[in-house]
């Protein structure tokens, strides 16, 4: 029965990380400003979640004001997080901004024994170094003067601020629902980005609809709402190891949808990452 559990688990954080995935591709093929395509992001998964946590009768209550205060800090790292990686994607291309982001699992290892008493496990340090020698041979050279490399920093301290968010909120997943901790932090986001409305505007919304729509329902609060129930079953660093296989599946979506070609490296770099994945996924078992 514990296998079956943990196999189920291991299922559905999988799952989210493909939903998850597809925000490389949409993020690159929709044409609007990034805060504005954030804003929509935020405020129609922010509809959704509502919905689905009245439905299944989801308390929304918070019980502390330290809660709310996290609940707020988590809202803006998200909101850092997905502006910075939007603006990587732009400037780049999909498989370098979703690889220089999935530096986020060595920095959320290094990171979580400072956030809770889980102790420094070396072994993550190999893992680690594996994901990044795959993103090494991932990526392909780039002109230090070009926008690319512009991508990349961009990448890093979206993996930053992702793992910073990873971290604070796994002390509350097990008291919170995680829908309702990710309809808070898309809620106080779209309320945060109201003014990039008037500054920005959001004309080509009218043209763009059914994919900021993926981008909110299937990217944001299933894939995310799935990423956070996993904190439930799993370290920070283990989910965020496992989720490392994100670039392999987006550059895939990139290569049906806008033609982004992947090259030998990809295969190469793609393999090591995959076997991160499968030797954390058995080691989170016996945990």
């Amino acid at each position: 029965m514990k296998t079956n559990s943990h196999t189920n688990h291991l299922l559905w954080l999988t799952l989210a990380t493909i939903f998850i995935s597809t925000s490389g591709a949409l993020g690159k093929y929709i044409s609007m400003p990034t805060p504005v395509i954030i804003w929509w992001r935020s405020v129609l998964a922010a509809i959704a979640l509502l919905v689905f946590c009245l439905y299944k009768g989801i308390s929304l209550k918070i019980h502390t004001r330290k809660d709310r205060w996290t609940f707020i800090l988590a809202s803006i790292l998200m909101g850092a997080h997905w502006i910075t990686y939007f603006y990587a994607l732009k400037l780049s291309n999909v498989a370098l901004g979703m690889l220089s982001l999935f530096t986020f699992p060595v920095i959320t290892a290094m990171l979580e024994p400072l956030f809770s008493k889980v102790k420094f496990d070396p072994m993550h340090i190999l893992l680690g170094g594996l994901v990044l020698l795959g993103i090494y041979i991932l990526a392909p050279e780039f002109d230090l003067k070009s926008s690319q490399l512009q991508g990349i920093l961009l990448g890093l301290l979206s993996a930053l601020c992702y793992s910073l968010r990873i971290l604070i909120l796994k002390g509350h997943v097990a008291t919170y629902n995680g829908t309702m901790l990710m309809f808070y932090q898309v809620a106080v986001l779209a309320m945060l980005l109201v003014p990039t409305l008037f500054m920005k505007g959001a004309a080509n919304i009218s043209t763009q609809y059914p994919y900021v729509i993926l981008l909110a329902v299937l990217t944001t609060a299933i894939g995310h709402t799935l990423f956070v129930n996993s904190l439930k079953y799993f370290r920070a660093s283990t989910a965020s190891i496992i989720g490392s296989s994100q670039p392999i599946f987006g550059i895939i979506i990139a290569y049906f949808f806008l033609n982004e070609i992947p090259t030998i490296h990809t295969f190469v770099g793609g393999s090591l990452i995959l076997i991160t994945v499968l030797i954390e996924s058995i080691r989170s078992k016996n945990k």
